[in-house]
């Protein structure tokens, strides 16, 4: 391990509560496409998967701030693990309904219940931010480290979800699914000493994190950026039964998420100057742009190719997203902060899953990649729109007070290196 992701593990605890965040977020990587598989062996029918994988986004984008606003003021052992044990029960719920062929309307309330599965990734970001408040290299190597976290799970998650509902039985990807969410909050829980201290509801009394204004460019901009995700993966597995290889449509998202993993791991190794508001807009620019090869791809190997590439922005643009959303969010408001950003994620991907599925239903899945491509001509619209509120803003000084230095009064420019 190169030396600046060795250092951040010198504090002790934090080898334990990243790789029991690392089990929690398999569910997020293998439960979706599970169900999409699940779905789409048991019925045939993607628009009712894609439906149903949108239902669960949207349930987590409407349930996922308001526990972690919880977890805030009160803690993460206390809210996580009742929060959990209802997710448990409604992913059970969900499996029987779909293995005995209940009414639809029955996987729809159950896929609504599933949203309480709490942001891991967000409770292990909080533990970061505490431990290396006041580090700005040490938090960005940290954040680059979850990233890659993030991507090995969607490395090797969708391999298993897929490759286990395919090959063994429909329903095993998301019930391993359940048993990693399992395992992962009860073991993160149980790591009191790491766990950030609650803050007193005297602390928010003035409303929701989401009024923060740079923090509703980064949400909007993510509704757009999970639809690319939401897309890819509904599609993608279209794609490959089209040409019948079904079961390699999880090596072909898992080779998306390796570009993203390797562009991670040499981000992290970066001390970059200026202000990541600047990265952010080009990150989200570049995401939009490599959209584009999908609508000419015609066979699987061209597909990986072209998702490698795709995957390439994906981990520097999540890892300056969180150190934005650290500048922008108060410290007792961080976790909520977070996950409001998993939030508008997770709206897109519902979004994207469900307009995907019903392309791909209507006119094949070639089609289907308009979507994807549509999802990054928005986001990229949106960060040039928002980017005004993402710069920094001057300090306040007593009118005719010169800065040391430099004569007559002056402001440092936004778009000057921090040093």
């Amino acid at each position: 391990m190169p030396s600046p992701y060795r250092a951040i593990f010198g504090r002790p605890g934090t080898k334990s509560f990243s790789a029991a965040g690392l089990l929690g977020r398999m569910t997020l990587s293998m439960m979706g496409i599970g169900i999409v598989t699940m779905i789409s062996q048991l019925t045939g029918r993607y628009g009712l998967a894609g439906m149903l994988s949108a239902t669960i986004a949207l349930s987590a984008a409407a349930i996922g701030p308001q526990i972690s606003r919880l977890v805030d003021r009160h803690g993460q052992r206390r809210v996580l693990r009742p929060a959990t044990l209802f997710a448990l029960v409604a992913v059970a719920g969900l499996l029987l309904s779909a293995q005995q062929r209940w009414a639809d309307w029955t996987l729809f309330v159950f896929a609504a219940c599933v949203g309480c599965v709490p942001s891991v990734g967000s409770m292990v970001r909080a533990r970061w931010a505490e431990i290396y408040r006041g580090s700005p290299r040490e938090l960005h190597t940290a954040y680059s480290w979850e990233s890659i976290v993030d991507e090995m799970c969607f490395i090797f998650g969708p391999i298993l979800s897929i490759g286990l509902s395919t090959a063994w039985f429909p329903e095993a990807g998301p019930l391993l699914a359940a048993f990693f969410l399992a395992a992962g909050v009860f073991w993160l829980t149980a790591q009191r000493r790491t766990e950030p201290m609650p803050h007193p509801r005297e602390h928010h009394t003035k409303g929701s994190a989401l009024r923060s204004r740079g923090l509703q460019v980064l949400v909007l901009t993510f509704v757009a950026t999970g639809a690319i995700f939401g897309a890819v993966d509904v599609v993608t597995v279209a794609f490959a039964e089209e040409v019948g290889h079904k079961s390699a449509a999880s090596l072909v998202l898992a080779v998306y998420a390796l570009g993203s993993c390797v562009a991670g791991a040499v981000f992290g190794l970066l001390h970059l100057k200026g202000h990541p508001s600047r990265r952010w807009v080009v990150g989200v620019c570049a995401m939009a742009v490599s959209m584009v090869p999908l609508q000419l791809v015609g066979s699987l190997p061209l597909l990986a190719l072209a998702l490698f590439v795709a995957g390439l922005s994906v981990a520097p643009t999540m890892v300056t997203t969180m150190a934005l959303v650290e500048e922008h969010v108060p410290q007792a408001k961080l976790t909520e902060g977070m996950t409001w950003t998993s939030t508008g994620l997770a709206v897109g991907v519902a979004l994207g899953s469900a307009a995907g599925g019903w392309v791909v239903d209507a006119f094949g899945a070639a089609r289907g990649y308009l979507v994807p491509g549509t999802a990054g001509v928005l986001a990229a619209l949106v960060a040039f729109a928002g980017y005004r509120r993402l710069r920094p803003q001057p300090t306040p000084r007593e009118p005719g007070t010169p800065v040391a230095g430099s004569g007559p009064a002056t402001v440092q420019r936004s778009d000057e290196p921090v040093r």
